[in-house]
């Protein structure tokens, strides 16, 4: 089989190369895989940023779709021919995140997603909607879950709700897609203005450029006086303080990403206390929740948005894409 490796930290030291196939043993499934996605934490990963530990050489990806094409003894979960996507963390099947849980990731300490084929549990795989295109279902796992377990799972958002989404990435789009699937109004923020009329496209109501407009969390209040019931946070250290202005009394924070840092030199945390806002981390979520996601997904046909689909062989041009952060949604590499 053909594999995507980082054989050495940095773009430079990433590589196709040819790995022995390997045939699935009881409880075990091997898929062909048709596409896969990328997260910031597959390029983290890639430049040796995530976990400068990380034992090398390992196949890169947390997201992917394949087709199930042999079955090891004792499998009833799925059968050959299903279209599957693995569980970003194959040991987190139900309930609460505890250590143990969190040691199955693929893409690190796993091999990935990044290659033609793959040898996983059969515990560790998921049905995906049967509309969706193989790119579009490719960008699930990670993303989508995790935009889900945040507006679902933690703040339970209503019907009414403001929803404050930073940025127009796939976890980003995924929320404001889940929260107007909801009921709730949503405000995207963003730097390009041509993004922001493409989030008022999917059904935002109003937008701010960061850029222009630095204190987005007072503009924020604005459009809101009473405060955002939930920010998507994605930026960490870097915006939270507005996050922390655009909530009001009682909401919710849901921590998901430091892209714009992940420590603040000076951080008033006063409003935090006096307000009760919640500061709720989110990291992705288990296969049970994946699976009400679909449910959800298939009955209002929601399709994610993928921004550009590269070939395995120009992967490296896809996370420099990333990087550049010039995609809207989701970035997707076809491998079948």
């Amino acid at each position: 089989m053909r594999a995507l490796e980082i054989a050495r930290f940095g773009l430079d030291g990433l590589s196709v190369v040819e790995r022995q196939d390997a045939a699935p043993g009881p409880g075990q499934v091997r898929l062909s895989l048709r596409a896969a996605s990328l997260n910031y934490r597959d390029l983290l990963m890639v430049e040796g940023k995530y976990n400068p530990r990380l034992t090398l050489p390992i196949v890169p990806g947390s997201d992917g779709v394949g087709i199930v094409e042999a079955v090891g003894q004792g499998v009833t979960r799925v059968a050959i021919g299903d279209r599957v996507s693995p569980v970003f963390s194959q040991t987190w099947l139900d309930g609460a995140p505890a250590r143990d849980k969190l040691r199955g990731s693929l893409g690190g300490p796993l091999d990935g997603t990044l290659r033609t084929h793959m040898v996983l549990s059969a515990d560790g795989v998921v049905r995906v909607p049967a509309y969706l295109s193989d790119a579009e279902a490719a960008t699930l796992p990670c993303a989508a879950v995790t935009a889900w377990n945040a507006l679902v799972g933690h703040a339970k958002v209503q019907p009414g709700d403001v929803v404050l989404v930073q940025g127009t990435g796939g976890v980003s789009l995924f929320a404001l897609q889940i929260a107007r699937m909801c009921g709730a109004r949503v405000i995207v923020t963003s730097s390009s203005d041509e993004k922001l009329e493409r989030a008022r496209g999917l059904g935002a109501f109003a937008g701010i450029n960061y850029q222009t407009t630095p204190e987005w969390g007072k503009a924020a209040r604005a459009l809101c006086p009473e405060g955002v019931d939930v920010v998507i946070e994605v930026g960490g250290a870097g915006t939270l303080e507005q996050s922390i202005k655009a909530t009001r009394v009682g909401g919710q924070i849901a921590i998901i990403g430091v892209l714009g840092g992940n420590r603040a030199p000076s951080l008033d945390l006063r409003p935090v206390l006096m307000q009760e806002i919640r500061l709720q981390g989110v990291l992705v979520g288990s296969r049970a929740t994946f699976e009400a996601m679909n449910r959800a997904f298939a009955e209002h046909e929601v399709h994610p948005v993928v921004d550009r689909v590269f070939p395995l062989t120009e992967t490296r041009a896809a996370l420099e894409h990333l990087r550049a952060g010039a995609h809207f949604g989701k970035i997707a590499i076809a491998i079948g």
